[in-house]
């Protein structure tokens, strides 16, 4: 007799912990298939500290073979769900299309990035959802650094030393928050650079930082922030962008080179592609994480409108924490539904807040208990490290080094701009040459029908910008990754190279062969 056979879409941290949970309840009764299109479970909390050089990439992977071993890893990118005939379409790294019957299916496919109708964002700016990302801006934040000591003239200088982040929630405000100290420590320790004035620029809409924290902790973070010299604008984001800077929302212009998108995400669109019953791009579930017709779909995370069963009425908000918790819940349902323990509704409890702020400056609440400075900042780095499922000692080891030597601001040139669109269904991904975008392959029926195309106007996961600049606040929950804050980056190789647009030319020499450049813009979905 055979055994029934589980397939998990995505790797994130509701899939992962799916796998995990599983993997140890049907003790090999039960074939676990995990889809992923890395090798790698990414710790995204951690991310800001890759990209200010206080850890080295792999520190914030976690190998899905060494750490699930009782699970089958399938590389690749789940392009197509037939429900009836119970099988994943998928393509692989280097364009083998694949095919994966289930029994019971987890779509834990997470969210990719939100974007706003703005001119010239997605051209000019780049998020922070993924290792690639992480890897772009630190070496385009050294290069800058760099290119402004080489020059003579001051208002170049001062552009190429201005970095603009927009979204004041958890990716953003520890990116500027980060930023800031490594580019000082870049400048303070080159006797060349003195009289050079790196300036970090943190804006949003809303009327705070971190907008869905309790005030105290909001108050401690600006405090930290301005006091570091980080130039923090509530209720400001940005109108348009181009190659020489970014047009605010209150007029001004500000010479710089770099912009991070930073203000949020919105559900995979595989999700909506299954032509099921969504909630603002979220396939409906039930208490028990179950598609309410098909007993045999489950979903969590990001892709899933899970009932809050704390707020009658409302759905549990895309955080790290909540996908954490609800992985494994699912798992035990999973184990249920082939007769092993009984089903469990999912409920939660928030335990906390924490943001690490560089240095050892945080804020944190952990039990309602508000904390600030060291305190925070202990706190904050032993959750962390309690909460990732491997490489404990070696970030552990990079802290250390990091408190007792100087960061090494090198620019390694492994990760250039253009494989790293911010329009993209792919953040795990850095594009290469000849790539097709990831969106063209996925589901038949997403509103994502063109290259680097957002969903249609009005759709399900469409939601209107509005008149919302610089996007909406992010909902995030203690040490879970922002889940409205961080966009991301690419597409897959071996895929056939997407024609420009008619009214562009066909890229030259010193033309990546990557993204092209976009002049529609359609609305963006939900968080």
């Amino acid at each position: 007799m055979s055994r029934p056979r589980t397939v998990i879409v995505g790797a994130g941290f509701a899939g992962y912990r799916t796998a995990q949970t599983l993997s140890r309840l049907a003790r090999g009764r039960a074939e676990i298939v995990l889809l992923n299109p890395t090798d790698y479970f990414l710790y995204l909390p951690l991310l800001p500290q890759v990209a200010a050089g206080i850890l080295e990439p792999r520190r914030v992977t976690v190998s899905l073979s060494d750490t699930l071993p009782q699970v089958k890893l399938v590389l690749g990118e789940s392009d197509r769900i037939d429900l009836d005939a119970r099988q994943v379409h998928y393509t692989g790294p280097e364009g083998e299309g694949g095919t994966l019957d289930y029994d019971r299916l987890v779509l834990a496919a997470g969210s990719v990035n939100k974007l706003l109708p703005i001119p010239g964002v997605a051209e000019h700016a780049h998020g922070f959802r993924g290792l690639p990302e992480a890897l772009y801006l630190r070496d385009h934040v050294t290069r800058q650094v760099e290119l402004a000591a080489a020059t003579d003239d001051p208002g170049r200088c001062a552009a190429r030393c201005t970095f603009v982040v927009v979204g004041a929630g958890y990716t953003g405000t520890e990116v500027a928050a980060h930023g800031q100290l490594f580019t000082d420590s870049q400048v303070r320790r080159h006797p060349m650079r003195t009289g050079m004035r790196p300036r970090w620029m943190l804006l949003d809409i809303a009327d705070r930082v971190l907008p869905e924290l309790d005030e105290r902790l909001s108050r401690t973070a600006d405090t930290v922030l301005r006091e570091r010299g980080v130039d923090v604008r509530m209720g400001t984001s940005v109108k348009e962008a181009t190659h020489e800077g970014v047009l605010l929302t209150d007029g001004e212009f500000v010479d710089t080179h770099t912009l991070v998108w930073c203000v949020g995400v919105r559900p995979d669109p595989l999700a909506e592609s299954l032509g099921l019953p969504m909630e603002r791009g979220r396939l409906l579930v039930d208490p028990h994480l179950q598609v309410p017709g098909r007993p045999e779909v489950f979903a969590c995370g990001d892709a899933a409108a899970v009932p809050d069963l704390e707020k009658p009425g409302s759905y549990t908000p895309m955080t790290a924490q909540h996908a954490w918790r609800q992985g494994r819940v699912c798992a035990h349902n999973i184990a249920a539904s082939f007769g092993d323990g009984e089903r469990r509704a999912y409920r939660h409890k928030d335990m906390g807040f924490v943001v690490d702020l560089g240095g050892v400056k945080a804020a944190a609440n952990p039990l309602g208990v508000n904390l600030s400075g060291v305190a925070a900042g202990a706190v904050t780095r032993g959750y962390h490290l309690a909460a990732m499922p491997g490489n404990r000692v070696r970030v552990a080891a990079d802290w250390l080094l990091d408190a007792v030597l100087p960061r090494q601001a090198v620019q390694l040139g492994l990760v250039r701009s253009w494989s790293v669109p911010l329009d993209t269904a792919s953040p795990e991904l850095a594009r290469v040459p000849g790539a097709a975008p990831a969106e063209n392959r996925r589901g038949e029926g997403a509103a994502r029908s063109r290259p680097g195309g957002e969903p249609a106007r009005n759709q399900p996961g469409g939601e209107s910008a509005k008149n919302q600049p610089g996007g909406e606040p992010a909902k995030n929950q203690p040490g879970g990754e922002p889940a409205k804050n961080q966009p991301g980056g690419e597409a897959a190789r071996g895929r056939p190279v997407v024609a420009p647009p008619p009214d562009q030319p066909p890229p030259g020499p010193d033309v990546a062969p990557g993204p092209v450049r976009r002049t529609d813009r359609s609305t963006e979905g939900d968080s």
